[in-house]
């Protein structure tokens, strides 16, 4: 699909309507990957006309909510990059054992394949009884999805091969039961998360944490918007809290930098003031 089928103010024009219309505030994103997720929309949906398309998002709730799963990226896995999770499962999460009650924010947490993740480690070490797992995505439709404990069947060999290398002993599959082609894993992993709508962009605040994990979401704004949700992040997060982001992401550069220490390994860093 060629990328002129929609042109760049076509897609401001987009971004302005889903301001507008619904309070998202997509225009410190990217534009590179934000079009290139809208022009294959486009193309999928056989939009008759940009006219047509820009339509149906604003007037048609259930394809408003349709384009705005397409354009937001949810791509993860339980225990992806299980040497984070070994690192959290080694070093951080021992060292928050010591807290009465243990807070953790998931921001951007997808179809929730990552919160079942620390919630199973949490349950290992025998802290998950005092602690409250908070994940917050932008879109509502992938939190209904991580809501329901429900994975397929077909990802569980990787997921067990991911858990093992991250530090886990035990049989995986006793953390889900096997129901056709679905995995339901079990509720007392999942009563300890809250699944919430929480904007990155224009929401405040909601708690304090000693933990916050944001991980390959920073990569898809522009510096300006990292540096507003990274300050977000630092006024919800305790002193000696974590923050833990993906692999290509970093607070150096940022004004919060002076604040943290970076763990050895992983990009983990500590708030130390």
């Amino acid at each position: 699909m060629e990328t002129n089928v929609i042109n760049d103010e076509q897609v401001e024009i987009l971004l302005s309507d889903l301001l507008e219309q619904y309070g998202y505030d997509f225009t410190g994103y990217s534009r590179a990957s934000l079009k290139r997720r809208i022009v294959r929309l486009y193309g999928l949906d056989k939009a008759l006309s940009f006219a047509e398309f820009r339509y149906k998002i604003n007037n048609d709730h259930t394809y408003f909510k349709r384009f705005v799963e397409q354009i937001t990226v949810n791509v993860t896995e339980m225990f992806r990059d299980p040497v984070f999770f070994k690192t959290l499962r080694e070093e951080v999460l021992p060292k928050l054992g010591t807290y009465p009650f243990i807070r953790i924010w998931l921001a951007g947490c997808s179809t929730g394949e990552e919160a079942y993740s620390i919630s199973i480690i949490l349950k290992e070490l025998n802290l998950l009884h005092k602690s409250l797992i908070y994940a917050t995505d932008l879109n509502p439709t992938v939190l209904e999805k991580a809501a329901q404990s429900m994975f397929a069947m077909s990802q569980m060999k990787q997921y067990s091969e991911n858990y093992i290398l991250s530090g886990g002993k035990k049989d995986f599959s006793s953390y889900y039961t096997a129901n056709y082609s679905l995995a339901k894993f079990n509720e007392d992993l999942k009563s300890k998360i809250i699944f919430s709508t929480h904007n990155l962009v224009s929401d405040y605040s909601f708690n304090e944490f000693q933990l916050i994990l944001c991980r390959n979401v920073l990569i898809y704004f522009d510096r300006e918007l990292q540096f507003k949700v990274l300050n977000l992040f630092d006024e919800s997060l305790e002193e000696l809290g974590y923050l833990a982001l993906g692999t290509k992401e970093t607070i150096n550069f940022s004004q919060i930098a002076g604040k943290y220490k970076r763990l050895q390994t992983e990009k983990i860093w500590r708030k130390v003031e």
